[in-house]
């Protein structure tokens, strides 16, 4: 029987993003390929660290639990590397060794990996290399920059059962329409616009559909609550946006208008995100802004969606 990937959250990861590489990739800028397959040979049962993104992935597919069978998982995430399948060796032993149950891989020797993203029905790629990143975001595809980090262990604590994922709204679950308005009429005329098509759901973005995968969790936690009042949901999702009164309410409208939700929302009209991110502590947090997530990342999880208008000038 073919294994049916429509019906399940699919997340492709780099290892780049999914585990500490900074000694590999320095082999590799230094001594070349060659070098580069020796230094992972030799070091085939080291097991490679947690990377900036290994505390999302790892409270991802603990929510496998919730699935009705072992064998139906909601969840299904995929690694997607450059390395060659020789070179991945190390990179799933390393899956196994943390006991990460992860048994899908593509390894594309140096190719970008991509492309194969709708093929595996996957909502959300996310990778170290920007380059990948950029390049599959301007093919049409949901994908993310994993920024570095102090590293994936300060947001793993073990005690720490829950899934907090953090989203910017424009740009990110929502297309940039409206920030080139901003970037063309300046505040006044954002507001003056937003007011009068408050009422218009603007069009998604590149992560709407990674949201309502989420949701589709989260549905399935509150029947799990239902039928056992001691459980407790893992799952909890903020919008975090610079937008605020009155053009909140577009904001709120498009997300019900899509059929999606957040658990909580925070309208800051262009207070510093920083602050607010340290205190929810999510383990990841999306936005299409660096200059956003330059105060975020040394503490956070933090992900570039290089989407939109923003993007297509230089980044201060």
């Amino acid at each position: 029987m073919k294994y049916d990937l429509s019906r399940r959250l699919v997340v492709g990861i780099a290892s780049s993003a999914l585990f500490d590489l900074a000694e590999s990739d320095a082999v590799f800028r230094q001594d070349g390929e060659e070098a580069y397959r020796r230094h992972q040979e030799e070091h085939l049962d080291r097991t490679l660290g947690k990377g900036v993104a290994f505390p999302f992935v790892r409270r991802l597919l603990a929510l496998n639990d919730l699935a009705d069978s072992p064998e139906d998982p909601l969840v299904e995430v995929i690694v997607l590397s450059r390395n060659d399948p020789d070179t991945g060796l190390r990179v799933m032993r390393s899956v196994q060794a943390h006991g990460l149950p992860i048994t899908r891989a593509v390894f594309r020797q140096g190719r970008p990996a991509h492309p194969f993203m709708p093929a595996l029905n996957m909502s959300l790629f996310l990778s170290a290399n920007g380059q990948d990143v950029r390049d599959a975001v301007a093919a049409g595809l949901p994908a993310g920059h994993v920024l570095a980090s102090a590293g994936g262990d300060k947001a793993d604590a073990a005690d720490d059962p829950e899934l907090r994922i953090a989203f910017d709204f424009d740009g990110v679950l929502a297309d940039d329409s409206s920030e080139r308005v901003f970037r063309a009429g300046g505040l006044d005329g954002f507001r003056a616009h937003e007011v009068s098509n408050a009422a218009t759901p603007l069009d998604p973005g590149p992560l709407r559909n990674f949201l309502a995968g989420v949701n589709r969790i989260q549905q399935r936690e509150e029947e799990v609550r239902r039928t056992d009042a001691g459980y407790r949901p893992r799952v909890h999702v903020s919008l975090v946006t610079a937008r605020n009164a009155p053009t909140h309410e577009r904001a709120v409208r498009s997300l019900k208008d899509w059929g999606v939700r957040v658990n909580e929302a925070f309208f800051l009209g262009g207070v510093d995100k920083s602050g607010v991110i340290a205190a929810l502590r999510p383990h990841i947090f999306f936005d299409d802004q660096v200059t956003h997530l330059s105060g975020t990342a040394a503490g956070t999880p933090s992900v570039h969606v290089p989407f939109g208008a923003v993007n297509e000038l230089p980044q201060a």
